[in-house]
Parts: C-alpha cells; structure tokens; sequence
C-alpha cells in the first residue's frame, strides 16, 4: 500500500499497472497532475502477513487540489501473486 501511494505521489502510473492484479488492471490509466499528495494514513490491516495469500489495507489518504485539502479513504484488497502482493480492488471507507 505504501509504495503504491507513493507511487501515486510521484506520478509513476507504469508502477501503478504493474502492481494491479492482472484481473482487475485496467488498460491504461490517467492520472489527475493537479492532486498534490500530502500524506498517508494506515487504518486498520486484516491478514496480508508473510504466509497469507490475500490482505486486507484501510487507509487515508491526504491531498490537496485546486478546491483544497481532501481525504481519501479506502479498503484495499491485495493478493500475493508469485510472491508479489498486488492491489485487487477497493471500496470507498
């Protein structure tokens, strides 16, 4: 979750895609150039350890954009896929 949030920051969409779940990956993806990222929160973890397959990330996500600063929450579903964890899907928390 960290280094995709980074990621997010830095503007590497590339890193983005190649950590999504290839059957969940969409075919290109925009990312919004005027959303400065301030911060992240990790809520809550379920699972996601060295011997699961699958976790679970709740987190909060701080930017700011032309209205101002606003908060993202999510609840992210990973899965380890050949030793890799990969972003599933997420729900609005």
């Amino acid at each position: 979750m960290r280094s995709r949030y980074s990621a997010f920051a830095l503007e590497l969409a590339s890193y983005l895609l190649h950590s999504w779940h290839p059957d969940t990956r969409p075919a290109s993806l925009e990312l919004d150039e005027g959303v400065k990222w301030l911060g992240l929160v990790i809520e809550d973890t379920v699972a996601g350890g060295p011997f699961d397959a699958e976790g679970i990330v709740e987190f909060t996500a701080i930017g700011r954009d032309a209205d101002g600063r606003f908060e993202q929450r999510e609840r992210s579903r990973f899965s380890r896929v050949d030793g890799r964890w990969m972003y599933v899907d997420g729900i609005g928390a």
